[in-house]
Parts: structure tokens; sequence; C-alpha cells
């Protein structure tokens, strides 16, 4: 999926002249939490956003420098600071130089931006204008879809364990040993892992697969290895690299 596939298409914009107490107003009657700021051209010169108002004099939540601790922030950080804090327009509130993509940028691409710059927004630009824009929001509204389809997904047991089997065979975390049945969509798993993460992990790679309706976890930590005579109900473990069987009640 790309950005134009889930960015919101009316974006609600405000200009860097614009007194700051109508950008709030602007805020709260939309119900968003970014406010892109476009010149006369429609040029994106910044974005507004929530995090912007958390230091402000109006509520007392400036910051109170000492002296010393004055010296060494310098005095221009400090002035910034103060203005930020006491602006009473867009451009002396807003942050300047937001990071935009384009609609052709890949979910992925857009996550990693959101990801290793700490953003909730991220504008949608085409030839240098704003044509959407994506919070993270809109991560959860796209991964509806796919999660409602995948709760419905039906297939015959042999198939879903078949695929359990692949699936756990490429991963990194695989278990030393282990055994999967599957019956009625429930995959069965026991055997040795080496870490807990791990167990999580397997747990989640099942899960994933199509067809699994549930996953009953009968793993044990590599620390917490039961006792040989344990029954496991599947015969003898071997490792996933052996060749996988396709019957239910035989072990992988």
């Amino acid at each position: 999926m790309r950005a134009h596939h889930i960015m919101s298409r009316r974006v609600v914009t405000i200009r860097p002249d614009a007194p700051i107490a109508d950008a709030v107003k602007v805020m709260l009657a939309h119900h968003i939490s970014g406010l892109p700021v476009v010149d006369e051209a429609g040029k994106l010169v910044g974005i507004l956003c929530e995090s912007d108002f958390l230091r402000r004099a109006e509520i007392g939540t400036e910051h109170v420098r000492n002296r010393l601790l004055t010296m060494l922030l310098g005095t221009n950080r400090i002035a910034g600071e103060f203005v930020k804090e006491h602006g009473g327009t867009v451009e002396e509130v807003m942050t300047r130089q937001p990071v935009s993509t384009t609609e052709q940028a890949t979910l992925a691409e857009v996550a990693d931006l959101m990801e290793r710059r700490h953003f909730n927004h991220v504008p949608i630009m085409r030839d240098e204008r704003i044509v959407g824009i994506i919070t993270r929001s809109d991560f959860l509204s796209a991964i509806a879809g796919p999660l409602t389809s995948a709760s419905g997904y039906a297939r015959d047991d042999n198939q879903v364990r078949r695929s359990v089997i692949a699936a756990l065979a490429g991963i990194p975390w695989q278990p030393v040993c282990l055994n999967v049945s599957v019956k009625d969509g429930t995959v069965t798993l026991r055997g040795v892992v080496k870490a807990g993460n791990a167990r999580r992990a397997v747990i989640v790679t099942c899960e994933n697969v199509p067809g699994v309706r549930r996953v009953d976890d009968r793993l044990c930590v590599q620390s917490e290895q039961p006792d040989p005579e344990e029954d496991y109900g599947g015969g003898d473990f071997v490792s996933l690299q052996t060749e996988p069987s396709t019957l239910d009640d035989e072990p992988l």
C-alpha cells in the first residue's frame, strides 16, 4: 500500500500570520491534532501540533531556567523557547520545515519516517502543494480491513499445518524442536524454544498464517524444559530442518 491509499484528503490548513487563538479553535472544531501551515501561494511552511502547546505561558508550563542553566544553554535557545511559549501568531509557535513525503511513498517508508523522527503527522505533497496528511490513526484504520477479512478465512487443516510449518522454517527464532497439529483451525504447538521472546514470536508467526483461528501454546522455554518422560501427545521431536510430515498425529 502507498501513502495515497490511507491519507486524509480533506486537509484543513491555516496561514502563518493567523492568531494562535484561531488555530486552537480550528483544531478543536475539526478534532485534529495536526494543522499544516501554508503561505499565500499554498506552499507548506510549517505544522502546528498538539505538542507545540505543551509549554505555554497561559497555563503556567513555560520553562523556568536559573541563571547558570541559561548560560549553559545559550541565549539563542532561551530566546527561541520564549517566543514559542509566549508567541501570539501561528508562525511563532509552529514547527518549521516539516518533513513531508509524496503520494507514492510506501506505507513502510511513511512508518519508518514517523518512527525515526517521532512524528505523529506527515503531510503528503504533490508538486510542492499539500494534497493530504497521514496520522498514526490512519494506520489503525488501514489495518482494520485486513484483520476483519483474515478472521473469516477458512482452510483445510492439512493446508494450515503445511503453511504453519513453512512459516516457522523461515524464521530466525525457530524452535529447537517442534510438534505441530491442527484441528478445526486451532494450531497446537509442543516443543522447546530458547527464550521467552522467541516463544511469543513463534505464536505470533502462527497467528499470522491464513486459516489459523487460535494457537494452543504448549511450548516451553529451554530452561523450563520438562522431564523427558512427560507426554507431549505427538511422538519424538525433530529439528525443523527435517522434512516435515503431513499427518496431524506425526511429529515434525
